[in-house]
């Protein structure tokens, strides 16, 4: 079993964000969601084929820049087995439409979140579960991650550890 430790910390290695990153210069705090960019709304950069996305969480913020941003984990809405989730950050483009500024996690790593929060310093957390292999079954994740996402020079960090045995 270390050896697929191993593999799976090695697969989820951390990785830049992608995107417009937003600058954190005052103090994160959260928002209500009538005032930040409706996930509804955005077009997530998911290709889903035949199926609808599906935002399944969703956090209003003002993560320091004085701008309200929205992150979303979303997925394909298939009719069978669980999907794994994307994670962005939105803002507000032009006529105060939202879109995607960053992308922090894909439908690609295979990952399906269970929780997002926002810290007071602005970093992004989320909690994570995932497969340490395509042999384990798809309804049955072994994997849990306690995710972060640090804004630095201008950029989304990710950092990442082993959740709590039994941590959902």
């Amino acid at each position: 079993m270390a050896g697929c430790g191993a593999v799976v910390a090695a697969a989820l290695a951390a990785s830049p964000a992608t995107g417009t990153p937003l600058a954190a210069r005052g103090t994160p705090k959260a928002l209500a969601a009538s005032t930040a960019p409706d996930p509804a709304r955005a077009q997530l950069p998911m290709d889903c084929g035949p199926f609808p996305v599906k935002t399944v969480l969703s956090v209003p913020a003002d993560l320091g820049d004085g701008h309200p941003g929205t992150v979303v984990a979303a997925h394909c809405a298939t009719d069978t087995g669980n999907p794994p989730d994307s994670v962005y950050l939105l803002g507000f483009g032009p006529g105060e439409r939202p879109v995607v500024v960053a992308t922090l996690l894909t439908e690609r790593e295979n990952l399906t979140i269970g929780r997002l929060a926002v810290r007071s310093d602005g970093a992004i957390t989320g909690r994570a579960q995932g497969y340490s292999s395509d042999d384990v079954p798809r309804f049955r994740p072994d994997v849990s991650l306690d995710l972060t996402w640090t804004h630095r020079g201008g950029s989304w960090e990710r950092s990442q550890s082993a959740a709590p045995a039994g941590s959902a």
